[in-house]
């Protein structure tokens, strides 16, 4: 018997239908023939490629596949993932563009680095219950899209500088002990976040960029996942970006233009760190004055932070905003700019990007619903998220130098 036979039986038998019984008859056909494990691995390259074409990028597929199956099952769709994308390579075929796909697929290479050690049936078991998974996986909207003549690219580049001092504000708000600290760094690194959107889209407007918004997913996991894409929702919000909850496939997408997507994936990871850290120390309190229902504190305290957070990073944003303005009516009044073509006004390019955000937001989703918060219900809970969010000193504060 061929092993193209070999495994075309297995699939036959495992794939389309949907019973342990079918699962071990195809797990057993591979396990019996040792030729065969060439072209399994090979069909398995090719669902993954099927599922690029699909719209999903390795992130996701590794983050779904997380939350429905089991880590050997990760572990071996890492190594499908690398091994595709180096057949792509040699093969010459068109490569996904863009440094967060390979930044994803750095990720997924220290995943695939883990050995594995199974036997011959239960690894031709988890490649088949990985297959199933792949290849029943429905269509998104696509995130890359082809660009107009002119625009910018979207490749590898050096992090900037500014970036690199949000990083550092970020890492030592999670490192502290002292919410109000963490809090305090947090704010700054989003007034910050906001003097970089608003230098980039100047930047833009002089050399009469083409550059388009784009779009990025991020996780939202369980649990308490409700009260973190609100999280996400009010991040992305203040970083002049769009954000709509798939709850199903657990990640948000988030369009906006490239260096506000950047901010809201740092400031998003780094607010949860520091909100969980915030809850589990005030939960740990409620529980010395003999408090047991932590579920609902949690879900209550999350959703106050995530609501109450949200309007103050949008009062930073503003007020940068408003001090961008301010420095651009001084300059003005009195012949700061130079000589040569004009600069453009502040406002009218805000606007312009914000209209191309919404549109473009529109075009990937043109059919979205709302979701209510649901198990808010723990008035401690909320009103000691609430406290949380609020001992950020967020004010307007003199920039810092470049």
């Amino acid at each position: 018997m061929s092993t193209t036979s070999t495994v075309d039986r297995a699939f036959e038998a495992a794939l389309y239908a949907d019973t342990d019984a079918a699962l071990d008859t195809g797990a057993s056909l591979l396990a019996a023939d040792p030729e065969a494990d060439a072209e399994l691995a090979r069909r398995g390259r090719e669902f993954v490629a099927g599922a690029w074409r699909r719209g999903w990028q390795p992130a996701d597929v590794v983050r779904f596949t997380r939350r429905e199956l089991e880590d050997e099952h990760v572990r071996l769709l890492a190594r499908l993932v690398v091994e595709e994308h180096q057949d792509a390579r040699a093969g010459a075929r068109p490569q996904p563009p863009g440094p967060r796909w390979s930044a994803q697929l750095d990720e997924i290479r220290e995943v695939a680095a883990h050995p594995t050690r199974a036997d011959r049936f239960s690894h031709a078991t988890v490649a088949l219950e990985l297959y199933r998974l792949l290849l029943r996986l429905p269509t998104l909207e696509p995130l890359d899209r082809p660009r107009e003549a002119g625009a910018a690219k979207n490749s590898p580049h050096p992090e900037s500088r500014m970036l690199s001092r949000i990083r550092a504000l970020l890492a030592k708000a999670e490192a502290t002990g002292f919410p109000e600290e963490a809090e305090a760094l947090s704010a700054k690194a989003q007034e910050l976040m906001a003097r970089h959107s608003i230098d980039e889209a100047l930047i833009a407007a002089r050399a009469h960029s083409k550059d388009a918004p784009g779009a990025c997913r991020i996780g939202v996991d369980p649990p308490y996942e409700t009260a973190k894409a609100v999280l996400l929702d009010a991040v992305a919000r203040a970083n002049r970006c769009e954000a709509v909850w798939n709850e199903a496939f657990g990640f948000s997408t988030v369009v906006g233009f490239e260096a506000d997507l950047e901010a809201v994936e740092l400031l998003h990871t780094s607010l949860l760190v520091q909100a969980t850290t915030a809850m589990t120390k005030a939960e740990a309190a409620q529980r010395r004055g003999g408090r047991k229902r932590t579920k609902t504190f949690r879900q209550s305290f999350l959703a106050a932070y995530a609501h109450r957070i949200g309007d103050r990073l949008a009062a930073v944003a503003e007020a940068q905003v408003a001090e961008a303005r301010a420095a651009e009516a001084e300059a003005g009044s009195t012949g700061a700019r130079g000589a040569g073509a004009p600069e453009p006004d502040l406002l009218p390019v805000l606007a312009a990007r914000d209209v191309a955000v919404h549109d473009e937001f529109s075009r990937m989703f043109p059919d979205t619903v709302t979701t209510r918060v649901r198990g808010v219900s723990d008035l401690a809970g909320w009103q000691q998220g609430a406290e949380a969010a609020d001992r950020a000193q967020v004010r307007a504060r003199p920039r810092l130098p470049s």
